[in-house]
């Protein structure tokens, strides 16, 4: 079996979930886990998907030859998160501005923290109409993470965005 991911864009419209899909399903393939949104007039999609390694060379020759789609594919990496990983939970609100992800990036990245999951959006705030900017993350990072010391240079960076920034730590059951 190989597993592969996937990335997907194209001009929206209906139908583009069912034709990817029935490609895959076509080969053989299993679809495990994605990720699909419309940005823009664009479809833009990642996905995982399993795939007989005797069918794999004709699934990717197929998606190739999708019109509505432009697919690239890559071969997966080794799945999940180590064992001793922390996971965390991070939340910015405030008024938009450019570098605001940049800059949360960069402090995260000094601390080693993965990005596991980033979601992004902005809106008009309720009374003035200004957009405010919104992003959660899922974060991943060692068991040795200087938690504190990371809280207290995104607070920094909060003041100095004047965004509000949360960080929280996800506990497992």
């Amino acid at each position: 079996m190989r597993s592969l991911v996937l990335t997907a864009i194209g001009d929206d419209r209906p139908g583009l979930v069912e034709l990817l899909s029935t490609t895959i399903s076509d080969q053989g393939g299993n679809w495990l886990e994605s990720s699909m949104a419309q940005l823009a007039g664009k479809f833009a999609g990642i996905l995982r998907v399993d795939v007989p390694a005797a069918s794999a060379e004709a699934l990717i020759a197929a998606l190739g030859e999708l019109d509505a789609l432009k697919v690239t594919v890559t071969l997966a990496g080794e799945a999940g998160a180590p064992d001793s990983a922390r996971n965390l939970h991070l939340t910015v609100v405030g008024h938009d501005r450019v570098g605001i992800v940049r800059e949360v990036s960069q402090v995260l990245a000094r601390y080693a923290v993965n990005v596991a999951e980033l979601n992004t959006a902005t809106s008009s705030a309720p009374m003035s109409g200004e957009i405010l900017f919104h992003a959660r993350a899922s974060l991943q990072a060692d068991r040795d993470l200087d938690a504190a010391a990371l809280q207290r240079d995104l607070e920094a960076l909060s003041n100095d965005l004047i965004v509000d920034i949360t960080l929280d730590e996800v506990v497992s059951i």
